[in-house]
Order: C-alpha cells, then sequence, then structure tokens
C-alpha cells in the first residue's frame, strides 16, 4: 500500500464553501474532501480510477489523489472482501459496485464478514467500508439492472445505509458515511447524476447520520419517501392540493438510522400514512414503517397505505417498464381515494 498523506488534521473540516454542482459533481466533491481530509482513505472499484467511473462521478481523482484511487478486476467478491480486509487493518475503503444488483455476488463480504466485524470483535476491530452503488430503474436497463434491493441490506443488523436524492444530501451522507466506523451503503441512482445542478454547501463538519427533510407541510396525510421517487411524491402532493387534499411530504435520507421520530410527529398531526417507494411491495421498507407506526399505538383515520411496484421483474423496454412504476399520476390517484375513504391496502 503506499504511503497515505493528508492535507490537513483529520477530523478537521475543510473552509465552507457553496457552490452549483450536479449530483454526480456533487459525489464527486465529497469524494475529494475525504481523500484530502482522512489519510487512510482509499477509493476503488471497477472503473474507478483512470477512466473515471461508468458515469464520470469519480473523474479526476487519480490524478489529484494517485495509487489511492484504482481500478479493480470485474470482481465484487474480491472488491468488498478486499475492503473488509483493508478496513480491519485501519484503511477507511469506499468501494463501487456499479449497479447494487452487482452486490448480490458478493454477500457472504457484506452480511457475514462486514456486518459482524465489530460485534464479533466486541468493538476492537470495526469494519469502517462505504459502499457506493446505484439502483433503481432507467431507460433500457434490463431486470439485472434495475432493481430497488434497499430492504433487503436493511435487514442486516450492523449495515447502515442512505439514498441521498439530492446534490447536498448526496454529498453530506457521503462525507457522513466515510467519518462512521460502521459498514455504510449509499445507494444513489443514475438518473440523478446528470440533472439540474443546485446550490451545495461543501464545507462544515460531517453530519451525524440519520437526517430526514420535512418537504412539504400538509394536514390531511402524510407521505413517507425516499430516493428518486421522492420527486414524483412531491408532484403528486402538488396535484392533490389542486383538488383540495394537503399531502404532508416527508424524505428519509436516511433508512437506517431511521429518523422515526419525524415520522410519528408527522404522522400524529394528519392521522394517516402513505408510504411511497420504488421497490416493488411485498418485503419493501415500506412495510417497516407502517409497523414503526403501528408499535407506536397512534390512532389512524385510515388503514395505512402502500405504494410501489408490483412484484414483477422490471422489463428493458421503457415503454412497458413506465407503467409499473409509481409517478405522480399514479401516486395522486392512489392517496386521493385513500383519503377520501374508497380504498385501503397496498401495491400500485
Amino acid at each position: 500500500m503506499p504511503e497515505l498523506t493528508a492535507t490537513r488534521p483529520k477530523g478537521e473540516a475543510p473552509v465552507a464553501e457553496t457552490r452549483r454542482l450536479k449530483y454526480g459533481e456533487a459525489v464527486n466533491a465529497a469524494l475529494a474532501r475525504v481523500l484530502a481530509e482522512l489519510p487512510e482513505t482509499l477509493l476503488y472499484g471497477e472503473d474507478v480510477g483512470k477512466p473515471g467511473g461508468v458515469f464520470g462521478v469519480t473523474r479526476g481523482l487519480r490524478r489529484k489523489f494517485g495509487d489511492r484511487v484504482f481500478d479493480t478486476p470485474i470482481s465484487e467478491a474480491a472488491i468488498l472482501g478486499s475492503a473488509v480486509g483493508a478496513a480491519l487493518m485501519g484503511a477507511r475503503p469506499i468501494v463501487e459496485i456499479m449497479w447494487a444488483d452487482f452486490s448480490l455476488v458478493a454477500l457472504d463480504q457484506l452480511v457475514n464478514q462486514a456486518a459482524n466485524a465489530r460485534y464479533v470483535s466486541r468493538g476492537a476491530a470495526p469494519a469502517p467500508i462505504v459502499v457506493r452503488t446505484q439502483q433503481g430503474n432507467a431507460p433500457g436497463a434490463c431486470a439485472q439492472h434495475s432493481q430497488s434491493l434497499e430492504a433487503l441490506f436493511l435487514h442486516v443488523p450492523g449495515l447502515r445505509l442512505a439514498m441521498p436524492r439530492t446534490a447536498q444530501d448526496a454529498h453530506d451522507a457521503l462525507v457522513s458515511a466515510v467519518h462512521a466506523d460502521d459498514p455504510v451503503i449509499v445507494v444513489e441512482n443514475r438518473s440523478l447524476y446528470f440533472g439540474d445542478k443546485a446550490e451545495v454547501e461543501l464545507g462544515g463538519a460531517a453530519r451525524p447520520m440519520g437526517w430526514s427533510h420535512l418537504r412539504r407541510p400538509g394536514r390531511d396525510v402524510t407521505v413517507v419517501s425516499w430516493g428518486t421517487v421522492t420527486s414524483q411524491a412531491l408532484a403528486a402532493a402538488e396535484s392533490l392540493a389542486a383538488g383540495g387534499i394537503e399531502a404532508e411530504v416527508l424524505e428519509l435520507t436516511w433508512l437506517n438510522p431511521l429518523d422515526l421520530d419525524a415520522v410519528l410527529a408527522s404522522v400524529a398531526r394528519t392521522r394517516r400514512l402513505a408510504v411511497v417507494h420504488e421497490a416493488n411491495v411485498t418485503g419493501g421498507f415500506g412495510g417497516e414503517i407502517v409497523a414503526r407506526v403501528a408499535e407506536a399505538g397512534i390512532a389512524l383515520d385510515a388503514a395505512p397505505l402502500r405504494v410501489g411496484a408490483p412484484d414483477v421483474r422490471i422489463p428493458a423496454a421503457p415503454v412497458l417498464a413506465e407503467p409499473l412504476l409509481p409517478d405522480a399520476g399514479s401516486i395522486a390517484a392512489r392517496i386521493s381515494a385513500h383519503v377520501s375513504g374508497q380504498v385501503s391496502g397496498s401495491a400500485r
């Protein structure tokens, strides 16, 4: 391993600045920050180094940080297995799994090794690994490149998970993840990388994991969402407002740790709950949100509603995939019927 040097003492936050960045550029800025801030940080994966990432997110980082940023063979098991070993020896590896679907060939390294390291060592040997990946449907993606797998990872004790949607949250979640001593999965989405630019504050101390955002206040129903589909939930809320239904939209940036207090406070105000996610409904994390609200004993005016994809594979053809995924129209229709008492239950 090459000698590691830092441009500033570990833990010292860089000088704050604000720049207009696309989502992918904000991720790149976060990676550059932690590589400069923490000398033990490494960044690697398939095409991460010289090519700059298949989506261009790691462009320029190898030139700036040298051998601490490098390419690997096409072997997710080797990528994650080496990350476990490096973390146990004191490094903080950030590894990229190009598609979340591909992580399934390395579940032993994630589930049996990384997630267990702190526990089986009585805290003496944590595995501070960050897994950057992206998931979800995109036009032309096939069934092995379209799955939304957050619920699978959230079932594993010891794994943390964030699903940032905005450029600011993408930057902040990654910085927070690298400073954590647990293995953290940061799930991005390729449809966000090249979107519009937004103001992103790059400086300041790393935030504690577990934040959420109340994106829209409302009185009639709480809509809890995360990831890219939150944009559709917000558009649905605006459509519903035109018909007299005021939906409160709560966006979860982190699913573990979960900002349960924010969820319960919102549902206590509106007394209705709709959970919206891109993943298929059965076994989705939406069911966990519903269960947490039920356990809290909050009296609801209607049964909780889950909105997600049906239990089918996502086809490659965009014209076939589009009807399967929640969009502003289908979300608004389900919530409108829910609030008016016409339906209750789950599925799209």
